[in-house]
This record gives structure tokens, sequence and C-alpha cells, in this order.
């Protein structure tokens, strides 16, 4: 910011410097000219006038000094318009401040009058100081203003932190409700997960058909030798 607040002042004050300047050298009387001078509505008759009947020094001189009264005006008010179409407001800006100071030279200064040629060459001075120098200048101080990483630029200074903001009882609904469908979510994912499988019990079947089909000889073999034993008792009983 102390830089910004610096290259505007310099340049604040390099304006208010033409400016007195420009008052002086337009304002200023000529009663010797009273009689010479005509105002102009017809844009480019005093150039025509400046290549007919001046010499090449003086038609240079005259219309070289309008063009160099519109060079500051390229140079100084970039830093002051916005950015976006900066070009198009220095012209009309400039246009606008000379158109103004031909009027007021035509109303109220003696030996001067009101000339469209001087507006238009003022402006054309304008845009060529902004093509020459001044469009470089602003666009580095606005890029070194606008960097974070400058002195001056919008990083200088921290950002406040933001309040934290409590939830509303809406969220603060819809979060319970997403909460408890995950609940029962989970709950059903692990009761299916818990359930036993029905394959389990199948070896258990399998190894009792098969201890059947093991212990099946046994049984009869056992079952023939009882009732031989109970053939043999009732044959003595009925002996005796």
């Amino acid at each position: 910011m102390l830089v910004r607040g610096a290259v505007l002042t310099v340049v604040l004050l390099g304006l208010v410097a033409f400016s007195v300047l420009l008052a002086k050298v337009t304002l200023t009387p000529s009663p010797a000219s009273a009689d010479l001078v005509t105002s102009n509505l017809r844009p480019g008759r005093s150039l025509r006038q400046y290549a007919e009947d001046y010499t090449f020094l003086a038609a240079v001189k005259q219309a070289g000094g309008n063009l160099l009264l519109g060079v500051p005006f390229g140079l100084l008010l970039p830093f002051f318009v916005p950015r976006r179409l900066r070009m198009i407001r220095t012209t009309l800006l400039t246009a606008v401040a000379m158109a103004l100071v031909e009027l007021i030279q035509g109303a109220l200064v003696e030996g001067r009058a009101f000339d469209i040629d001087d507006v238009i060459l003022n402006t054309a001075g304008a845009l060529l100081g902004y093509f020459v120098l001044g469009r470089r200048i602003s666009h580095r101080y606005y890029t070194y203003t606008d960097d974070p990483g400058s002195p001056g630029g919008p990083s200088a200074e921290k950002p406040e932190a933001e309040p934290v903001r409590a939830p509303s009882p809406a969220a603060r609904t819809r979060e319970g409700r997403t909460r408890t469908a995950g609940t029962k979510t989970a709950g059903t994912k692990t009761g299916q997960g818990a359930r036993p499988k029905p394959a389990a019990a199948t070896p258990a079947k399998k190894r009792g058909s098969r201890a059947g089909r093991t212990d099946g000889p046994a049984g009869a073999g056992r079952s023939a030798t009882g009732s031989r034993s109970v053939r043999s008792l009732l044959d003595r009983l009925r002996g005796r």
C-alpha cells in the first residue's frame, strides 16, 4: 500500500504541474493575433493551412506543440482510469479536457479561438504517449501492486479469520437421519454375515451314515449269538 500511495502521489503531482503548464500555454492572451485568429469547426482545415501557408519549421512547431501537449495525458491518466478499456478511457478523457480548454480559449481569452484540429492533435499526442511509454509503465505498476508476493500486494494484509458458524437445525436433522440410516445398513449387513452356513451339517450326516454302515454287521452278529444261546438254554430245560 505504501508503494501504491507513493506512485499515485507522484503521478498526481505531475498531472497538476502539467495542468498549470497547459493553462499557461493555452490560456495566455495574445493581443497581436486577435485579428488573425478565427474559430475552426471543420476537422483538417487548420492542418491544411499549416501545410500551405506556413513554413516547414512553423508548421512543425504549431502541429508538434499540440501533439506534445497531449503526451502527458497518455502517460499519467492510465494510472487513474480502470484497467478495462484503458486506452479508450484515456482517449475520451483527453478529448474532453482539451475540448474544454479550447472552449475557454474561444470564449474568454483574447487572441485565441476554438480549433477542432488542436483537439485532434492533442488527442493524438495522448495516444502516442500511451503506446510509447504509458501502457508499459501502467502495466508494470498494476502487475507489481496486484502481485500477491509484493510488499504492496493483496496478501500484505492478513485476512481476518471467518467465524465458525453452527449448523442449522435442518442440517442437524439431516445429519441424524443419515447416521441412523448408516447404522441400520451396518446392522443388516452384520446380521446377514452372522447366519450359519447350511453346508456345515453335511459332514456330520456323512459321518453318521458312515458310522451306521460300519456298525451294521457287528450288530447283526451280536443278535445271532444271543438267539443261539437262548435256544440252547431252552433245549437243556426240555431234556430235564
